[in-house]
């Protein structure tokens, strides 16, 4: 088994390391350390919870000179600030013994003080797209030596809609750099991106895009309505087997709804992250989390992407989300760093097309599990549940004969072929206008 002595990293690198208690890389840490010393992009396909982080910072940190410049050498950018803590905090513990600046920067926060930040000189930026693309346009932030651009979580930053910022970002860059790219899952949305932006990458993966890691039991339940779910979830919840838990819904007002029910059932034992909380409520509650203190966590997609948080034994999906390549995402929460997790699906009636399309895109089919006799099964609907129904309807195609629409008559099933001579000339209605004017004007020349 390879350790990080055979990386041959400076002393004051693999000093840091031996501190944190780091002593054989994972294989994504592996097989990306060769391709980035080289120079050439690289496109890594990994889950999260792989080590992806010091993939590309060790080996960019192998490689580090000290140079005098107060502007950005290299480049990260991430979908969420709880991820931009994360991976400042990663930066900070590897470069204990180095001189490197390091600064995050993401929205929610006053951007003067950052800007303060940025005059002072960094080395290594890590940002949200939105933010950076602030500074560079108030003219704080310069890219001219960016040797090395970072694009962690790209599939998630194109699902958040980020698109727009990161190409601009990426046009406001020399074309002298190295590009290096992480994602969980290959979409044509990021195939796009490449064959734009990148130079001939090479492909790092650890496996098929879509596929999720094989350690992780797919469970999953056939639910009426929400209230059901809320029900099961309760009884789920009073096994002493999961006891670091990640329940997934698709938007705060829901996380809410849920967060709420639990505390009736389980006060104190939860928290709830999404949008609408304050960074420092959203982090102190993580540190809970990951202190042991909460038994669970429920948040939404748009947070997701910033909870490093070790040992999740299960992820629950309340509800699923509209993108299968979220839902392998959902579930990379949790068996990680070679444990096993069990993710559990809660689905709706108007949810079984999208779990079909997850099990296509991953190739494997989830094992379903009937109800416990013991869950109360709810006949009530809530609101957004009876707008689906109806949105659903509406979609529906009118079949022939449903009386919505009627046959048109045979002889006015007409094709217009185009060309000359297809249709006929529309008749059009003779007017003598041009014969009043004249006579009109005869008149007035008369008198």
């Amino acid at each position: 088994m390879a350790t990080f002595i055979d990386f041959d990293l400076p002393k004051s690198l693999q000093k840091a390391l031996d501190e944190l208690g780091f002593e054989n890389p994972t294989p994504i840490q592996e097989r990306a350390m060769p391709v980035i010393l080289s120079g050439r992009d690289m496109m890594g396909i990994a889950q999260t919870g792989t080590g992806k982080t010091f993939a590309y910072l060790l080996p960019i940190l192998k490689q580090w000179k000290f140079a005098k410049t107060h502007i950005p050498r290299v480049v990260i950018i991430v979908p969420t600030r709880e991820l931009v803590v994360q991976v400042v905090e990663e930066v900070e513990k590897l470069t204990k013994y180095m001189s490197v600046r390091t600064l995050g920067v993401f929205g929610g926060v006053n951007i003067n003080t950052q800007k303060t930040r940025v005059y002072e000189g960094v080395d290594i930026l890590v940002g949200t797209p939105g933010r950076m693309m602030d500074l560079a346009l108030d003219n704080v932030v310069r890219f001219d030596e960016v040797q090395k651009l970072v694009i962690d979580e790209f599939d998630e930053m194109l699902n958040l809609g980020f698109r727009v910022q990161v190409t601009s970002i990426l046009s406001m860059m020399k074309m002298k750099r190295q590009n290096i790219l992480f994602s969980a899952t290959m979409t044509e949305e990021v195939d796009d991106m490449l064959n734009d932006f990148f130079d001939f990458p090479e492909e790092v993966s650890l496996a098929a895009s879509g596929t999720p890691l094989e350690k992780i039991t797919q469970l999953g339940y056939n639910v009426p309505n929400f209230l059901t779910k809320i029900n099961l979830l309760k009884h789920l919840l009073s096994s002493d087997e999961l006891s670091r838990v990640l329940v997934f819904v698709n938007n705060k007002k829901i996380a809410d709804l849920v967060m709420n029910s639990l505390e009736e059932d389980f006060a104190g034992q939860f928290g709830v992250i999404h949008s609408n909380k304050s960074q420092n409520y959203r982090l102190q509650t993580m540190a809970s989390f990951q202190a042991g203190e909460l038994k669970g966590l429920v948040t939404t997609d748009v947070m997701a992407r910033g909870l490093d948080i070790s040992d999740i034994t299960h992820v629950i999906n309340m509800e699923l989300a509209e993108a299968p390549e979220q839902y392998i995402h959902r579930i990379g929460r949790t068996g990680r760093a070679d444990k096993t997790g069990i993710a559990i699906s809660f689905i709706a009636p108007f949810e079984q097309d999208i779990m079909v399309e997850a099990e296509v895109l991953m190739e494997k089919e989830l094992e379903m599990l009937a109800i416990p006799e013991e869950v109360v099964i709810a006949e009530r609907l809530l609101e957004f549940e009876k707008d689906r129904k109806q949105v659903k309807f509406l979609m529906k195609k009118v079949k022939k004969g449903d009386g919505a629409f009627h046959e048109k008559k045979e002889k006015n099933k007409k094709v217009n072929l185009g060309g000359p001579g297809k249709t006929k000339p529309r008749k059009t209605k003779p007017t003598n206008r041009g014969v009043e004017r004249t006579r009109a004007a005869k008149r007035k020349k008369g008198k």
